[in-house]
């Protein structure tokens, strides 16, 4: 058994380690010469990876222009009679059949003078690669709307043509235009669909001293006729790969120096990252250590358990924040120097990981503005809130579905905000924010004047429920919050177990020193403070 002297030596050295654990970085500095070694790096690591993302976002951005500009100039070089606007979610549409004939052989005569009109560095993907064509149709078909009458066999049948570059050059070329593939049947004509890939090579990187991309543009235009109803849609959809220059050769030092820098720099974020993400997993496991220390000296001296509010105040969410920004930006930052050396093309899958990396770098940085007693308040109300608000939205949320599945099938046909389940949850939430309001009251189609008047009652229910209802009780729970967090502030926190078992022990060995930190050490915080201060 241990004897009470022990107890009571163990007990100061767990008050000792638990006050140095709960201490800010300027503190601990003052107590025992600990060099904040952690906040040293997060600010450094803060500047560093937001610069990377800066680069990566300049370069990113000539990225997107290119394939943004080429998919315009592909519509204008294809499309006839492009207006340089798409109608709707389809490019334009045509209305007789000589125009769906002049479109088809527009976009076929415009493929074999591509090198001669277009203004890009385009070119075909090889020469044995074409121009495919493939029509699909339902297998026969009898109509004759006069008599309402209706012949039809729904199962459909598929024809294709390929029309290689070389042979639209030669003589074959007219006899295949001039096949019985091109008659066409617009009865039962459900859809024609061009599809061809062409290369281009991005040359404007070069004055951003960035070594050229290459780039495949899958191209498929389609000509839809599903709907039969006398309008033809021309849709145009291209999608791009970004592939490695297989042979390239530019006599100029400056771009591979310039990259070269960039991925030394790409190197000590790297670093830097690793050197946070080891700091912050051992602050991790000593805090790990550390509460099993508390828990099993409280069940031997009080014979009681610590509650778990008390135990989660030793794993520090911030830690867990940084740990997960340090492993994507370690990720993304090796995915960055797989492009920047033209190995890897994942655009998409860096800027994902840079970019949420960087939003938790600078979420982060509220846990050092915690310290203070003036800017802890929005984190506070947060966490105080949070409850709350999920329960509550859980319950709006039934609301809201409600109203989206009703406006759906009641107004879909009549208004063009509500085609779709998707359309709808974004109008109704523009709603709740104000926007739109005249708009989507103003395009209803009056075609109906029993939908005209459940549309009424339909926009100014959901309007009153949600803004004057729903959004000020939203409002009210963080208001509440907040103002719990104030009064707890200047009348003290709920102590818990933890709270009660540190209050006794004395700090004053930990302020003799006073001398103030070089850094951001130097600024001190008020004596008053300190019991206001929640632990973690």
């Amino acid at each position: 058994m241990m004897t009470q002297s022990d107890l009571d030596l163990k007990e100061t050295a767990l008050k000792e380690d638990l006050k140095f654990y709960f201490m800010n970085p300027c503190e601990k500095y003052r107590a025992r010469r600990q060099i904040p070694w952690k906040l040293a790096l997060q600010i450094l690591k803060i500047l560093m990876v937001t610069t990377q993302l800066v680069f990566f976002g300049l370069s990113n951005q000539l990225v997107v222009s290119f394939k943004e500009e080429n998919i315009v100039a592909f519509k204008h070089l294809f499309l006839k009679g492009y207006s340089g606007a798409d109608e709707d979610d389809y490019s334009c549409s045509i209305y007789t059949q000589q125009d769906a004939y002049d479109s088809i052989f527009y976009v076929i005569n415009q493929y074999r003078h591509l090198k001669n009109i277009s203004l890009g560095t385009l070119g075909y993907e090889h020469e044995e690669s074409g121009l495919k064509i493939c029509k699909q149709q339902y297998k026969r078909s009898t109509m004759l709307p006069s008599n309402d009458t209706l012949n039809i066999d729904v199962s459909t049948e598929t024809e294709c043509i390929l029309l290689k570059p070389k042979e639209l050059t030669g003589k074959k070329a007219e006899l295949k235009l001039n096949s019985s593939f091109f008659n066409l049947e617009f009865y039962r004509l459900i859809q024609v669909e061009i599809s061809f890939k062409l290369k281009g090579i991005a040359l404007q990187t070069i004055h951003a001293r960035e070594l050229p991309d290459c780039y495949a543009f899958q191209n498929t235009i389609t000509f839809n006729n599903r709907a039969h109803s006398g309008k033809i849609k021309i849709y145009f959809d291209s999608d791009t790969d970004i592939q490695e220059c297989k042979d390239w050769h530019i006599f100029n030092s400056v771009l591979q120096r310039n990259t070269q820098y960039i991925l030394i720099f790409d190197g000590f974020v790297i670093l830097s990252c690793l050197a946070s993400l080891i700091l912050c997993t051992r602050s991790i496991v000593l805090a790990w250590r550390l509460q099993k220390r508390f828990v099993s000296f409280f069940l031997e001296k009080y014979k009681r358990r610590v509650c778990y509010a008390d135990r989660l105040e030793f794993l520090n969410g911030w830690y867990v924040l940084v740990i997960i920004s340090d492993v994507m930006t370690i990720i993304g930052s090796i995915l960055k120097m797989e492009i920047k050396a033209k190995n890897l093309t994942s655009y998409d899958v860096c800027s994902i990981l840079l970019g949420t990396s960087t939003l938790f770098v600078w979420v982060g940085v509220i846990r050092y503005l915690g310290y203070f007693q003036t800017y802890n308040v929005l984190i506070l109300t947060m966490q105080a809130s949070l409850p709350k608000v999920l329960r509550f939205c859980c319950c709006a949320g039934m609301i809201y579905l409600g109203y989206t599945f009703c406006g759906w099938i009641v107004l879909g046909p009549y208004h063009e905000k509500f085609e779709d389940l998707n359309t709808v949850a974004e109008c109704l939430f523009s709603l709740v924010n104000g926007d739109d309001m005249f708009a989507t009251f103003a395009e209803i189609q009056q075609k109906s004047s029993l939908v005209w008047m459940f549309s009424r009652l339909y926009l100014y229910s959901f309007i009153s429920l949600f803004i004057y209802m729903i959004l000020s009780l939203f409002i009210a729970l963080i208001t509440d919050s907040y103002d719990t967090i104030k009064k707890y502030q200047q009348s003290g926190f709920p102590a818990t177990d933890l709270h009660e078992f540190l209050k006794d022990h004395s700090s004053a060995g930990y302020r003799k020193d006073r001398t103030s930190f070089p850094f951001i050490c130097c600024c001190r915080r008020q004596q008053s403070d300190d019991n206001l201060i929640l632990i973690n």
